[in-house]
């Protein structure tokens, strides 16, 4: 089993940076990828950012010169560091990792963006 904790979350003005961190715990696995996606209200989860083992990394349009995701292996932690945040950048944000064929997700964090 993977567990993922976020944290990082929060409230923050337009034109403001967070940072979010993700923590995968268990043993006996290596993560295949490992990022972040984001759902806002009344709308489909839609991926942020994912890293791969072999360092290929994705970023949704929207957020990219933005947002920069990052992964240290050694701490099975991924971070998003989230700079010039806009409204559209409100939503609960899930860590995900894929582990053996398998996705797992954290149980999400909040990030508001006001105006």
């Amino acid at each position: 089993q993977v567990q993922l904790v976020e944290s990082g979350g929060g409230l923050v003005q337009a034109g403001g940076s967070l940072r979010l961190s993700c923590l995968a715990s268990g043993r006996g696995w290596s993560i295949n990828a490992m990022g972040w996606y984001r759902q806002a209200p009344g709308k489909e989860r839609e991926l942020v950012a994912l890293k791969t083992s072999g360092g290929t990394t994705n970023y949704a349009d929207a957020v990219k010169g933005r947002f920069t995701i990052s992964r240290d292996d050694s701490k099975n932690t991924v971070t998003l560091q989230m700079n010039s945040l806009k409204l559209e950048d409100t939503g609960v944000y899930y860590c995900y990792a894929h582990v053996l064929l398998k996705p797992y997700w954290g149980q999400g964090t909040q990030v508001t963006v006001s105006s």
